[in-house]
């Protein structure tokens, strides 16, 4: 439908223009409208969930005493560390007894070994003393040194160690506060509750007079090559000294203890600690109290035992001689001994 439009009258001095009819389809604009936004819908409500913990509370727990027990595992391994870095150096005079069952401790020493320790080093060291060195024994004159211990047992119970100390003080110029002093036995329990020990034999070991409990002999042979000994091998080993000489004896013992410390410290080891301690508390006498223990052992496991120093006072070191009665002993001679002691006490 076409709508008329109401023509305007012209003013004066015009004249009348039609009016053009257009369609009312003409009229629509040629561009399509802006599209409107479409308006989101309303969410919809959700449940309320509260958030759950990433970690139990009971494991929190466990884990928070964990750590804290850890902390203070490291807090007293640091104070002891620190603690003993400043302690002194402790020397120890291990007497080894020729000692059968039947017997007291009124005996000669038949193995003689300073043992000394040296924390803020930290340096462990064995010294082995000849135990035919012809020495000034205090109170007693020029003695073989092995005789002090019988004397100072002779003259007082539980005096035997005192005195061979003293001698071993004065002879070489180095302090000992303690001792540890074991006999045959002890030393066969101890190597067994270990469960034995790895020794390399150097040489073959012969003896056609080695001396028994019962005071006899029997012939041993022990071969060369890599052994392992359990106790009474081992004692034959470090004790037997007529294939050889005293000094290579002295040589075998050290090699012993260490593979006795090397043992100790195996993993396989550890759950034979109880009969280990048992074998030590009823055989070994010392005068060692429990801080003395625990020095030495932290000393020992830092060092390993293969920074374990040992030394010997071999023939080079003394001269053969016969006393007027007729009795084979070593001379020492000092001014070889001496520089060695120097340095295995010297920080």
């Amino acid at each position: 439908m076409v709508r008329e439009r109401p023509l305007i009258p012209p003013l004066p001095g015009e004249s009348t223009v039609p009016v053009r009819r257009r369609p009312l389809a003409d009229t629509q604009p040629a561009f399509p409208p802006f599209p409107r936004p479409p308006v989101p819908a309303p969410p919809f409500p959700r449940a309320s969930v509260s958030p759950r913990p990433l970690w139990p509370p009971a494991l929190l727990l466990v884990l928070l005493t964990l750590f804290s027990f850890c902390g203070l595992v490291a807090l007293t391994g640091y104070t002891v560390w620190v603690w003993v870095n400043t302690l002194p150096r402790t020397t120890v005079l291990l007497l080894g007894l020729d000692r059968r069952p039947d017997q007291g401790y009124t005996v000669r020493s038949d193995t003689m070994i300073l043992l000394t320790a040296y924390p803020p080093g930290p340096r462990l060291a064995m010294l082995s003393i000849p135990r035919d060195l012809y020495v000034e024994v205090p109170g007693y004159g020029t003695q073989r040194i092995n005789t002090a211990h019988f004397w100072g047992e002779n003259e007082q119970e539980g005096g035997g160690p005192s005195l061979a100390m003293r001698t071993v003080e004065q002879d070489f110029g180095v302090p000992v506060q303690h001792y540890i002093r074991v006999d045959f036995d002890g030393f066969r329990a101890i190597v067994d509750a270990v469960g034995g020990v790895d020794v390399l034999v150097e040489e073959p070991v012969v003896d056609n007079a080695y001396p028994t409990d019962d005071y006899g002999t029997i012939r041993i042979e022990i071969p060369a090559g890599q052994q392992h000994m359990d106790g009474e091998t081992a004692l034959r080993y470090v004790r037997s000294r007529h294939g050889s000489s005293d000094f290579d004896r002295a040589a075998r013992q050290q090699q012993v203890l260490l593979a006795l410390a090397r043992r100790l410290l195996q993993p396989e080891v550890w759950p034979q600690a109880p009969a280990v301690c048992q074998a030590m508390t009823e055989h070994l006498n010392t005068d060692l109290g429990p801080t003395d223990l625990l020095v030495l052992a932290l000393v020992a496991c830092r060092v390993g035992p293969d920074g374990i120093e040992h030394r010997v006072i071999d023939r080079e070191m003394t001269t053969p001689w016969t006393t007027p009665t007729g009795g084979a002993v070593l001379l020492p001679r000092w001014e070889e001994i001496d520089p060695l002691v120097e340095g295995v006490f010297r920080p």
